[in-house]
């Protein structure tokens, strides 16, 4: 598959990115390497294969692995992460808007 730089431009644009030009070159050449990697993996034969839902092998989930208990635990660097920001208060902090459009 052959990205060009207007694919490139629109992705960039899409995202709400401002590209560079040497970024516009690489950001051409990495996409367009994935998407080549992704027509080789639909080349492949599947119809063997059982779509999934989890990656997780069958019961591995209920035996308790590979995942961790989901244990609640109170935040204990609150108060420093508060300190460094600019809009705080006693709970949060005030980040600045990220999307004008």
């Amino acid at each position: 598959m052959k990205i060009t730089r207007e694919d490139v431009l629109r992705v960039a644009e899409l995202a709400h990115l401002e590209l560079g030009e040497g970024e516009v070159d690489a950001y051409q050449r990495h996409l367009d390497s994935i998407l080549t990697y992704v027509e080789k993996l639909n080349a492949l034969d599947t119809s063997g294969v059982e779509p999934m839902a989890q990656v997780a092998p069958a019961g591995a989930l209920a035996a308790g692995t590979p995942l961790r208990d989901d244990i609640e635990e109170p935040c204990t660097i609150i108060g420093e992460v508060l300190a460094e920001a600019p809009e705080a208060t006693s709970t949060h902090f005030r980040v600045p808007k990220v999307i004008d459009r």
